[in-house]
């Protein structure tokens, strides 16, 4: 193995890492290791004895400020996993001496009920081996003083950090995306990644809701760059048919079956769309064109196509008109189109 194969061995294994996420995490810890050891500290002054900051806090350090998004790295299972931990490393101390066996007993214990109360925390493993060699000498309050104490400043340090560093602490995944066309069958849907991370058998350091919002993400990339990120200015067709508002309806009607458009756009007297006409607004319609007119659905020139496909689809829109800054048609997109697009594609 060459020196720089090695060297790719030490990058970073994390999805979406990156060296300043990383040194930012490491000021974080710095800052929020500091300032729960000084808070305990002042806290413990009065009782020499005591252990003001416990070794598991600087595992949950690095969860807390390298991976906030990770679901141990909430402020349940911080909190709650190393204190109920610590809490049965404890129990373990009063009944059993030490040794290999109460050892395994205790961390076994703390991740299975960790899991029943949904706070599994990694360092909590660590936290039940401190409540154990903490002994039988200890009383059931050393899990609140000083391990529930060191992790509930710890969190509150990384809440206060990570309002500075941009990310949101405690996580909420984003709502995801949804596919760009319900009915596709390439669209995916939360059970068929329920299904995959079943028939996979694995578990995975990120929650379900991101997972998903992760997965429609790149869903929506890859359609876009199969069909090329195509720009509605790409697509369009032109000129646009159009006409005024104060046409009558029976003129629109005749220009409808003459040119064998489903759309008419209704400019006003600068030109601008002020809605759109089909026959199906022009059945009993009479008078002038505006008062039968529906609003029109319109697009930016260099606005990704991918979008309208959602339109025609859900909203029933049969013509898109794109429109310049001054909201003046300069072409249209009909589902025709679209489906000319996709033919190819198929080829």
């Amino acid at each position: 193995m060459s020196a720089f194969a090695r060297l790719k061995l030490f990058r970073p294994i994390l999805a979406g890492a990156t060296l300043r996420d990383r040194l930012f995490a490491a000021l974080g810890a710095l800052a929020g290791i500091a300032l729960t050891a000084l808070i305990s500290a002042v806290a413990a002054r009065h009782t020499p004895e005591l252990i003001w900051i416990v070794p598991p806090m600087g595992a949950s350090a690095v969860l807390l400020f390298a991976v906030p998004a990770s679901p141990m790295a909430q402020p349940w299972p911080v909190i709650g996993g190393n204190v109920i931990s610590a809490l049965v490393g404890v129990a373990i101390a009063h009944v059993l001496p030490l040794s290999a066996l109460s050892a395994g007993l205790a961390v076994g214990g703390a991740i299975a009920l960790m899991s029943i109360l949904r706070c599994l925390h990694p360092p909590g493993g660590a936290a039940a081996l401190v409540g154990l060699f903490a002994g039988a000498s200890s009383s059931y309050f050393f899990p609140l003083v000083p391990v529930g104490l060191n992790a509930a400043i710890l969190v509150a340090s990384a809440y206060l950090y990570h309002r500075v560093s941009g990310h949101a602490f405690p996580h909420v995944a984003p709502a995801p995306a949804a596919a760009p066309l319900a009915p596709a069958p390439f669209a995916f849907s939360r059970a068929d990644m329920d299904a995959t991370l079943a028939e996979i058998g694995e578990t995975y350091d990120i929650s379900p809701g991101d997972l998903e919002t992760v997965l429609r993400a790149v869903e929506r990339r890859a359609l876009a760059r199969a069909y090329h990120a195509i720009t509605c200015r790409e697509l369009m067709t032109e000129p646009v048919i159009t006409v005024p508002v104060f046409a009558s309806v029976e003129e629109a009607r005749r220009l409808l079956v003459a040119r064998d458009v489903r759309r008419l756009a209704v400019v006003d007297d600068a030109g601008r769309l002020a809605g759109a006409i089909g026959l199906p607004e022009l059945v009993g319609a009479q008078g002038v064109v505006v008062t039968a007119a529906s609003p029109a659905a319109a697009a930016a020139p260099d606005s990704p196509a991918m979008d309208l496909l959602r339109r025609f689809a859900q909203d029933r829109v049969h013509a898109v008109f794109v429109v310049d800054t001054d909201r003046r048609p300069i072409g249209v997109i009909t589902e025709a189109d679209w489906l000319a697009v996709l033919a190819r594609g198929l080829k």
